[in-house]
């Protein structure tokens, strides 16, 4: 069971909504992908007004717990605001919080972030930050009240899978009490499984299922992986050797001269 602040999934992928080809695909992607938690930008539905309700109700729809997000936000007080605008709109603390330093990579601004969750936190939200994967930065957001922390694996949409694996490991064994979910830069289905087995709890993916050939068979992909991934985690897997090791054994068995 994953459990994130209060509540409990059985699904450890959780599924962004972003840039599907049509609405009715992206329902079936996540009824594919069997995640229970998807992400919203309220900043960019909102933005489509009429449209932009319409596909609230589509969501609701679906019995999904609602991760909103604060995607587009360049600063922790355009973040904060955003956060309380979802918090109306949603009726949820949750908040996935992104707050953008660079138009090019979209990577996080991390004084921004620590700002905006030490002020979200004490707000009464349930912050699950947008990060890098530096030690410094993750003990600050700890501090400021933050229970899950969402490091990235690669810039947001690139593809790329883990670009820093000793990182994204020394983080995982840093912090072994708190959930960490990947998100951000996996491609493919293998990249979920390779974090996963690094013992991370979730993955958060959009553009890999959004941008598929099929994105429904795309999400059913990354669940199986994911769930892959997880199952090889807890079960313990061998660490490479230098030497070769024999799997029938040689002791007990008759010599022939």
């Amino acid at each position: 069971m994953l459990k994130l602040y209060d509540k409990t999934f059985q699904s450890r992928l959780l599924l962004g909504t972003a840039r599907y080809p049509s609405p009715l695909i992206m329902e079936e992607a996540i009824r594919s992908s069997r995640a229970e938690i998807v992400t919203v930008s309220l900043r960019r539905e909102m933005a489509g007004h009429q449209q932009g309700s319409q596909f609230f109700e589509m969501i609701r729809a679906l019995g999904v717990q609602i991760l909103p997000n604060t995607a587009g936000c360049h600063s922790a007080r355009e973040a904060i605001l955003t956060a309380e605008m979802a918090r109306d709109v949603f009726k949820t603390n949750w908040i996935k919080l992104e707050v953008i330093c660079n138009h090019d990579t979209l990577a996080p601004d991390v004084f921004g972030l620590v700002e905006a969750a030490k002020s979200l936190c004490a707000n009464g939200f349930e912050v699950f930050p947008y990060t890098t994967d530096d030690l410094g930065v993750a003990e600050q957001l700890m501090r400021a009240g933050c229970k899950v922390l969402m490091p990235w694996a690669a810039p947001i949409g690139s593809a790329r899978g883990p670009v820093n694996p000793s990182a994204l490991k020394s983080m995982r064994g840093y912090f072994p009490e708190i959930v960490l979910i990947v998100d951000a830069g996996l491609g493919r289905p293998s990249h979920a499984m390779q974090v996963m087995e690094w013992g991370y709890d979730a993955v958060l993916l959009n553009t890999a299922v959004a941008g598929a050939g099929d994105p429904v068979a795309m999400a059913s992909a990354f669940a199986a992986a994911t769930d892959a991934g997880h199952k090889a985690y807890e079960a313990g897997m061998l660490e490479p050797r230098d030497m070769a090791v024999p799997s029938t054994p040689i002791i007990g068995q008759a010599v022939f001269s």
